[in-house]
């Protein structure tokens, strides 16, 4: 099923996801759902507080759901390892219509449970690593905008603030 997006300011997008304690039905129904969400979205990752639910569970498919077996699933996910830097443009489906560059890691290893709750270790590299650590970022309540210099994260808010006002955000 298919679940609404929250937009930047929704309260649950700013605040730390709690772990999962066991995969349960109710978490596979939601990483379906986001799977689902994700793909119509036209987007390569989400996190579940980005559909209204405050916990560590986020996916990531650079195929766009083309290549199934691209799909990472990760559930309570812990770095291991950041290594280098990437300046590249990046965008959310929480802040749609909106791009800023932002620093990331040039590569990444994350340790977290698949979806059969068996612990698994991702070692990402360029794209993939950036889409994993937008969505980490998303698990502890920071939004790709907290990574701007406060200047342009401002300007950036504030035609956010104007999209809000004229009633299209």
């Amino acid at each position: 099923m298919r679940r609404p997006i929250l937009r930047y300011g929704a309260p649950v997008l700013h605040c730390r996801a709690r772990q999962v304690a066991t995969v349960t039905p109710a978490i596979e129904t939601l990483i379906d759902d986001m799977r689902e969400t994700m793909h119509a979205a036209a987007g390569v990752g989400l996190a579940a507080p980005q559909v209204g639910e405050s916990v560590r569970v986020c996916l990531v498919d650079l195929s766009a759901g083309r290549m199934p077996e691209q799909l990472h699933v990760l559930i309570n996910p812990e770095v291991l390892a950041r290594e280098g830097l990437q300046l590249r443009e990046e965008g959310c489906l929480s802040v749609p219509g909106i791009e800023a560059t932002v620093p990331r890691p040039a590569t990444l290893s994350v340790r977290a449970l698949d979806r059969d709750g068996s612990s698994r270790e991702v070692h990402a590299e360029g794209l993939l690593a950036r889409a994993i650590q937008h969505e980490l970022d998303h698990l502890d309540g920071i939004l790709f905008l907290d990574r701007l210099r406060p200047i342009y994260r401002w300007t950036l808010t504030r035609r956010i603030d104007r999209l809000r006002r004229a009633g299209k955000w």
